[in-house]
């Protein structure tokens, strides 16, 4: 029997694994660099063991620091969670050498599919490796690891080669493996996938399916289970090859089998536009998933609890548990969608949802997001009957959760939630958010009322004074702008009137609290301030200044840091003098475990590089200066 237990990550699953150890009796035991030194997870653990450093590959992989760990703490078996050391061979005979029960398949297993090059082989799918113009578009992907990183799209042969070196890079950052391979891309195909368990004792589940169609960069942000719409001649497919996959490598515990499926039915049992759907292999994944919670609330499961018995040794019966109703998962994320996804940083002030959501979370409302690692706030998680019921009651969630700091993901879920494509399942595929991004990005129904509500409770906080917008003259309106919305208002003696937008009236205006009548419906909105940053219900604002900064100010063509983050590269050959193309990749800042890449934004000349690799860099940080050339400004001008 196990009886104290070590998870070798942090954040989200490593609480979520101590949350199933505590009801099961059992002690729990987490590591953590400098950066993660008051995170929840260490909060949350019975004992605690530093890893001396702050990046992932000073601490959270290194397997022998992690080993060290479980043996210093008494632990008698490893959890590896995912991403990290989760599919490692090498750590888990570690941790077998060491006499730890592994919490996850045999080593043998992992390397037969933990690496996607050699599941591919043992499944009779050929990767590319001679890459023509006929071939493309292509997909780089890493061999190890997974959650998007080390991929890339590539669409123009002459960009292959730097695609390759930064999926390499970001691989082997995350995963501390560079090798990446090179397969055919399928658009806008459905991502599928089966959940499969297997014990010691020759049972194999097939746990049902997850439909992860919605993905930014090439990473899951909304899945579900089941997967809608798929005919039971695919499904008996999907569930046969995810068995025999398990079963040829004498596979043990949780694991997962990916599947991109091409010409996805349009409606309930049909095929797209009368063809036959076809599924093809992606990757076997040896570890638990992220989207794991939608499985377990459609089959009343505890994925974690099954993991750590069938590491006992008991056996599974000899059918799954038959699932019910529907459940899906949003991952929320500390990103800016409208901004290439760009990670975000800072003091997470609250993060709160009412009674209804699962919430499995790595942090609470004070905690501090930093650089080094995922952005993923937490997965809010419903179950319902039905599809449709599900997907109400996850946008409601997200719409009423008090979520203040930095920008989230949070209004994109909800739209993406309520829009028409993703209501009708026939239309699911990895194209919605190319599709979509912009609409998805607009400003939210009511934000206008709520920057109505963030002036006048300025206002009130200054005790009526004049000030909480721009200072004008008495007889004059008031004027307060947040981000595209500007505002007007008078104090009067009962009050406040709002002279723009028109067809609101103050009701009620206190310095936390706005009662508006907007065209004869009242709202209440509760309004919180964070600095410049204002949070009105569901609406996060920024106060405009109406006199900016002159230190601020940038000479034109100045290249700023996007996040913070870690200078990883720098062109080759690049220095200041340097003729520079529109759109070149200059350098290449990591953040959050991803690789992001600044290019210049016109043909010019490098006139200052203040970037190098292995500089820290803060948000809005100077990394280069183009002055564009004048022939380009003129070619930019005949074009106006």
């Amino acid at each position: 029997m196990i009886s104290r237990l070590l998870v070798a990550n942090r954040g989200e699953i490593a609480c979520r694994v101590f949350r199933t150890c505590r009801e099961l009796g059992v002690e729990t035991v987490a590591v953590y660099s400098d950066a993660d030194a008051s995170a929840l997870h260490v909060r949350e653990a019975d004992a605690a063991v530093r890893l001396p450093g702050a990046t992932p590959a000073e601490t959270y992989l290194r397997g022998d620091l992690v080993v060290k760990a479980a043996l210093a703490a008494g632990a008698d078996a490893v959890h590896p969670g995912y991403g990290f050391l989760s599919e490692n061979a090498e750590f888990a005979r570690a941790v077998l050498d060491a006499g730890l029960v592994w919490i996850g398949p045999p080593p043998e297993a992992i390397e037969a599919m933990a690496s996607k090059t050699r599941a591919k082989e043992l499944l009779g799918v050929e990767p590319l490796v001679d890459v023509t113009e006929a071939d493309l578009p292509v997909l780089v992907k890493a061999a190890a690891g997974g959650g998007g990183r080390g991929m890339r799209v590539v669409r123009e042969l002459a960009a292959l080669e730097g695609e390759l070196a930064a999926a390499s890079a970001e691989a082997a950052s995350a995963f501390g493996d560079g090798e990446v391979f090179v397969e055919p891309y399928v658009e806008n195909g459905r991502h599928v996938e089966v959940q499969i368990l297997a014990d010691t004792h020759g049972t194999v589940w097939a746990l049902g399916t997850r439909d992860c169609s919605l993905q930014r960069r090439h990473q899951k942000v909304i899945e579900e289970a089941p997967a809608p719409g798929l005919p039971p001649s695919l499904l008996a497919e999907l569930y046969d090859r995810s068995v025999s996959a398990a079963k040829a490598v004498g596979y043990v515990g949780a694991g997962t089998v990916e599947f991109l499926v091409a010409d996805a039915p349009r409606t309930l049992g049909s095929a797209r536009a009368g063809r036959t759907p076809k599924a093809h292999f992606l990757e076997m994944n040896t570890r638990l998933q992220v989207e794991h919670p939608v499985t377990e609330e459609v089959h009343g499961v505890d994925l974690v609890a099954l993991q750590l018995s069938v590491a006992e040794g008991h056996a599974l019966s000899p059918e799954p548990p038959e699932a019910y109703g529907h459940a899906i998962e949003a991952r929320l994320y500390a990103e800016d969608p409208a901004s290439g996804w760009t990670p975000q940083t800072g003091t997470l002030h609250a993060l709160e949802f009412r009674a209804g959501p699962r919430v499995d979370t790595g942090y609470v409302s004070g905690d501090t997001i930093g650089v080094h690692y995922d952005a993923m706030l937490a997965k809010v998680v419903v179950h319902a009957a039905g599809r449709a019921e599900a997907v109400r009651k996850l946008a409601h969630a997200l719409e009423r959760a008090r979520i203040h700091g930095p920008v989230t993901n949070r209004d994109l879920l909800v739209a993406s939630l309520r829009h028409p494509e993703f209501g009708d399942p026939a239309r699911l595929d990895t194209g919605f958010y190319e599709r979509n991004l912009d609409a998805l990005t607009q400003a939210p129904p009511g934000e206008a009322y709520a920057a109505v509500a963030a002036a006048l409770a300025q206002a009130a906080a200054n005790g009526g004074r004049f000030g909480g917008g721009w200072r004008n003259l008495r007889s004059q309106d008031q004027i307060a702008v947040y981000g595209e919305h500007e505002v007007r208002y008078r104090p009067t003696r009962g009050g406040y009137t709002v002279t723009a937008p028109e067809g609101v009236r103050a009701v009620h205006v206190t310095a936390d609290r706005v009662r508006l009548e907007v065209d004869g419906v009242v709202r209440d909105f509760e309004v919180t301030r964070h600095g410049d940053t204002v949070h009105v219900g569901p609406h996060r604002l920024t106060a405009v200044p109406r006199f900016p900064d002159p230190t601020e100010q940038r000479e034109p063509g100045s290249l700023l840091a996007p996040m913070p983050g870690t200078v990883v590269r720098v062109a080759d050959g690049l220095a200041p003098g340097a003729h520079v193309t529109a759109g070149q990749p200059l350098l290449w800042l990591e953040a959050m475990k991803m690789e992001h890449r600044v290019v210049a934004p016109a043909s010019g000349t490098l006139t200052a590089l203040h970037a190098a690799p292995g500089r820290q860099v803060e948000v809005g940080a100077l990394l280069a200066v183009v002055q564009q050339s004048v022939q380009t400004e003129a070619q930019e001008d005949q074009t106006v």
